[in-house]
């Protein structure tokens, strides 16, 4: 992927919504409200969307109706989305899977990887002091190489959608809006 930025991608008509995609922990939710504000622009969440859907948290949606049927919410309310003109959206981790979503995001949306290490990861999601048991893909022990198996499958998948990476280990949620929008932005 070439070095570029958001700003430079953005033709003057370009009114593409901005894509969060990347693992649990990238900062994905905190980026996209910051990103909006700073933007003026509407912003939306697709895990909180499944959740107020279901009227469950992503964790009982996994336990009751398990994974497949949260990916297909999750897909429907992308299409949805993408459909009333939200600018920016904070994607789930596995928005990836599916290849309908990987096309849909890439053509239809100016999509950042918010990329994070493991270990970062594993350290933000308890520092944010859910229990494990609200992160279904975390289950079991060692969330450190839960979340480096998690990674080493869905990177081939978030570099295939993404059109801009930004490294966000050891990054407030505005030092990476701030990377995001920077005119020499140092993401790669």
């Amino acid at each position: 992927m070439v070095r570029a930025t958001l700003l430079g991608m953005m033709r003057p008509m370009d009114r593409r919504p901005i894509a969060l995609i990347g693992l649990m922990g990238a900062g994905k939710s905190a980026v996209a409200r910051l990103l909006g504000e700073r933007l003026g622009a509407s912003m939306a969440d697709l895990d909180a969307m499944v959740e107020a859907a279901e009227g469950r948290a992503v964790a009982e949606i996994f336990a009751r109706a398990g994974e497949e049927h949260f990916r297909r919410r999750e897909s429907e309310l992308l299409t949805e989305v993408l459909r009333t003109g939200v600018r920016v959206l904070a994607c789930g981790g596995g928005i990836v899977l599916d290849p309908e979503n990987r096309r849909a995001l890439r053509e239809h949306c100016r999509v950042v990887w918010l990329e994070v290490s493991p270990a970062e990861a594993a350290r933000r999601v308890s520092a944010a002091g859910a229990p494990a048991a609200e992160r279904p893909l975390l289950a079991g022990d060692g969330p450190c190489e839960r979340l480096a198996a998690l990674l080493a499958a869905r990177t081939p998948l978030y570099e295939e959608t993404a059109h801009l990476r930004v490294d966000t280990d050891g990054l407030a949620p505005a030092d990476v809006v701030a990377r995001i929008l920077a005119p020499e932005s140092p993401a790669r």
